[in-house]
């Protein structure tokens, strides 16, 4: 049945090769490319979608692009933009190690730019005296990226700068008087990325079972409680120089995925977000890539803040919408201090052609739901109408036919397996509790 599947995927995956002919976005979109002053940009991880996203915008932009991953089977390796791939020491494992071998990586000469994608910029904040000089990157103080990545301490410099947020709770411990909790809630471990460590509850009792379980796991370090609020969940990144908001976008999910991803999502204009953002990056004088999350209540009253993201994540509905951050990012870190960019065009429509079939699958789709599907990715119908896949762009890139074929595959062999696949994302690029205590008691 798997061989089947396979056959089948790889087909399909032929089939998409043969009709994506068109340029990678809609065709208002220029590529914008500068081949008389390419960059040599490291990327430190390649599990990410924002690491293949940025892959795909550095290489489009006429880069140079070098990646390095725990996993030989990363999502990012499979571009033809990566022209060489460094397995490293895991993160998550180990942070001295994978920064010794990024240190060695660097003592090459061989790259003008370090680019964190991920959470990996907590660790290069830590030292980033012991990369002056060596390779630009833009990052700020140690200390206010542990505030923006902490769910605690930034939902403390929210109440502190008076910046809407849901009704929040900070608990300390299992045992601490919680007072009065509106249910429905969300109960969020201050360490998560990607949806880890978030639970829903309804009831006193399905919270007491979730602080419990948390308490039990050893990750009680702090624990947020909110009151959930009805509305639509949405996305804005930016890029900031030494204080200064530099480049702004903001986008809308319009069909989920999996593990509180988008597969479908649209450019919106939210001045007031920007604002937010604005008095943010401020107070913690912020430098390099900062993303929020945030709720648009279903009354259409005021965003909400909910969660923050110390870097980009998947920047390329905004790249699609006119709005380089990337390229403002690498900007940024060589030391530039760029006008700021105009926001870029609203209801551009992007798709993530993996996120779509493995969000179908974990909500119960079967084999044949999942095939329809993926006819109408390929068919641009739907609501892929007017839509341009950001993960996997195959006209310019035909290497992202592998995941895309073998998660079809996967899925058609197992639907149920899913939600395994989408875990494996949350891989050994991702710090943890242990992890990030390490980084903190470097020199």
């Amino acid at each position: 049945m798997l061989c089947l599947a396979i056959i089948q995927a790889v087909r399909l995956a032929n089939a998409t090769l043969n009709r994506e002919t068109s340029p990678v976005g809609p065709a208002n979109i220029e590529i914008m490319t500068d081949p008389a002053k390419p960059l040599r940009v490291l990327i430190p991880e390649g599990s990410s979608t924002s690491a293949r996203e940025a892959v795909t915008i550095l290489g489009l932009s006429g880069h140079h692009v070098e990646i390095c991953d725990p996993s030989p089977w990363c999502l990012a390796r499979y571009s033809r933009f990566v022209l060489k791939f460094h397995r490293c020491p895991p993160l998550r494992r180990d942070p001295a190690g994978f920064l010794a071998f990024v240190e060695g990586l660097i003592a090459s000469g061989r790259f003008d730019v370090l680019l964190p994608t991920h959470e990996q910029g907590l660790l290069f904040a830590k030292v980033q005296d012991r990369l002056k000089g060596r390779i630009a990157v833009a990052l700020p103080s140690f200390e206010n990226y542990r505030t923006a990545h902490s769910k605690a301490g930034f939902s403390r410099l929210l109440a502190r700068l008076d910046l809407p947020q849901p009704p929040t709770r900070i608990l300390k411990s299992q045992r601490e008087p919680r007072g009065a909790t509106h249910f429905p809630a969300v109960v969020k471990t201050s360490v998560g990325t990607a949806s880890r460590g978030i639970h829903f509850v309804h009831n006193e009792s399905e919270l007491a079972s979730v602080l419990h379980e948390i308490d039990s796991s050893g990750s009680f370090d702090e624990v947020l409680v909110q009151d959930m609020i009805s509305g639509t969940t949405e996305k804005a990144q930016s890029v900031f120089c030494r204080g200064r908001l530099a480049g702004f976008h903001a986008y809308q999910q319009v069909m989920p995925g999996v593990g509180g991803g988008e597969a479908v999502k649209t450019s919106v204009r939210r001045p007031a977000v920007a604002g937010y953002l604005q008095k943010l990056g401020a107070a913690l004088d912020w430098h390099g890539a900062l993303s929020v999350d945030y709720i648009m209540p279903q009354d259409g009253g005021t965003p909400l803040l909910i969660d923050c993201n110390p870097r980009l994540v998947e920047p390329f509905n905004a790249w699609a919408a006119g709005t380089d951050l990337v390229t403002l990012l690498l900007r940024v870190s060589l030391g530039e201090e760029p006008t700021p960019l105009p926001e870029g065009r609203e209801g551009v429509l992007t798709h993530l052609a993996m996120q779509a079939l493995l969000g179908l699958a974990s909500h119960g789709g079967s084999r044949r739901a999942i095939m329809r599907e993926f006819g109408r990715i390929l068919d641009h119908s739907g609501p892929y109408a007017g839509s341009t896949e950001e993960l996997t762009p195959l006209a310019h890139d035909r290497l992202g036919a592998v995941p895309l074929a073998m998660t079809l595959a996967l899925l058609l062999a197992s639907p149920m397996s899913a939600a395994k696949l989408a875990r494996g994302g949350f891989g050994e690029h991702l710090l943890d509790t242990k992890s990030i205590g390490e980084i903190e008691k470097m020199p």
